[in-house]
Parts: structure tokens; C-alpha cells; sequence
């Protein structure tokens, strides 16, 4: 299927194995793309109720609906049709249970973060923040989940290679290990992806981003 360009395109889809307990978050191109192939099909949630679809069936739905569009739906054209971008895909040879971690990388320390430097309180665009090491690597400290926090260009260069203390700042929040991924948490926050709690108990929390 080829797919036109559309704003849907940038929606996320939440992917679960053959027992229904996620395991991956993958982008739209990438979900058609296991639907096409029958690896997966679509897990849709109305009035509390289950309902499986292959690829066209899904189709067909999305054909009868298109008329009465809900403001939540994401929507792709193709060449010869429209689409309903799915939120939820179980895949059907995958049995494998998703290792239970928060990977520590920038993205999802500003995640948690929420883009907020953690000496001002500002939030910054991402392209404006950096990292900081509360205790300097200089003076032993590690990369770590309660050693990282996200911080603006001007507090870093202010702190330098001291401690908050030394350098007079004060930090908003302790830095902690989230339990959950924080980009998985700012997701479930949209009203678009809220289907996605149904499968997302204590265990299941840390389902990769990709």
C-alpha cells in the first residue's frame, strides 16, 4: 500500500504481542506495513468491547466511518483510499515478553523533565536545554538517573564544574529513576492514545519507544 502524505503519519501505535501485553511502540508506516504483511491486526476498544481486524476488514471500517470522523482519529490517504490509523496492533507470531527497564538517554530525561530546566524552572524547546551532572564528573560523578537532570544552556554554563550548592542554585525537583517510561507517560497524557491503558498494567510501563 502506498501511502500519502498526512498529518496521521506522525501518530504513534502501540504494539502487543500474540498474549496482548505490550511490547513496542513503532510509528504509522511501520504499523501499515505489519498489517499489509498479516503479522499483525488491528485490536480496536468501543463501549468496553474487543473487536480484531486483518487489514481489510479494517479498511471497510474505516470506509463507513469516514463520514463521521471523531476528533481524537488520526486519518491517512492513499492513492485509491482513506484510512483510520489504528492505536492499538497485536501482532500474531510474537510471544516474547518485553524486558522491564527505562533506557537512560537524553530523550527520556527530558521527558521526565518535561523540558524543564531544573535550576530556573523554565521549559525550553529541546534544541535549547542540555544535560547536567548535579555532582560534576570532574569530582566523581557518574551518568546516572539521580546524578542527570535537564538544564538550559545558562544555568549549566552559571553551575559549571560545581555542585548546586557551590554554585549557589537549587535544584526543583530530585533527581529519581522513573518507573515508567516517560515518553510513554506523555503519550497516555493525549486523549487520543487513552485505549493504550487498557494494556498497560505496573509490569508493562517501560515498553520501548522507537
Amino acid at each position: 500500500m502506498s501511502i500519502a502524505h498526512a498529518s496521521g503519519l506522525n501518530a504513534s501505535v502501540l504494539v502487543l504481542n500474540r498474549q496482548y501485553l505490550a511490547v513496542h511502540v513503532v510509528g504509522v508506516r511501520r504499523a501499515f506495513a505489519l498489517l499489509v504483511n498479516q503479522l499483525a491486526e488491528v485490536i480496536h476498544i468501543e463501549d468496553g468491547q474487543y473487536a480484531n481486524y486483518d487489514f481489510e476488514s479494517w479498511r471497510e471500517i474505516s470506509e463507513l466511518k469516514a463520514d463521521f470522523k471523531a476528533p481524537d482519529e488520526d486519518w491517512i490517504r492513499s492513492v485509491n483510499f482513506e484510512v483510520c490509523v489504528p492505536r492499538v496492533l497485536r501482532l500474531l507470531y510474537y510471544d516474547r515478553v518485553p524486558k522491564q527497564r527505562v533506557r537512560l538517554n537524553r530523550r527520556n530525561i527530558f521527558a521526565r523533565d518535561a523540558n524543564l530546566c531544573q535550576y530556573c524552572g523554565k521549559r525550553f524547546p529541546t534544541s535549547e536545554l542540555s544535560l547536567d551532572h548535579v555532582l560534576p564528573t570532574c569530582r566523581g560523578g557518574g551518568a546516572s538517573w539521580e546524578n542527570l537532570v535537564c538544564a538550559c544552556v545558562k544555568c549549566n554554563v552559571r553551575k559549571g564544574g560545581r555542585t548546586p550548592r557551590q554554585a549557589g542554585m537549587k535544584l526543583i525537583t530530585k533527581p529519581v529513576r522513573p518507573r515508567c517510561s516517560p515518553l510513554l507517560t506523555m503519550k497516555l497524557g493525549n486523549p487520543k492514545y487513552s485505549s493504550w491503558k487498557t494494556f498497560l498494567d505496573a509490569a508493562y510501563w517501560s515498553v520501548d519507544l522507537k
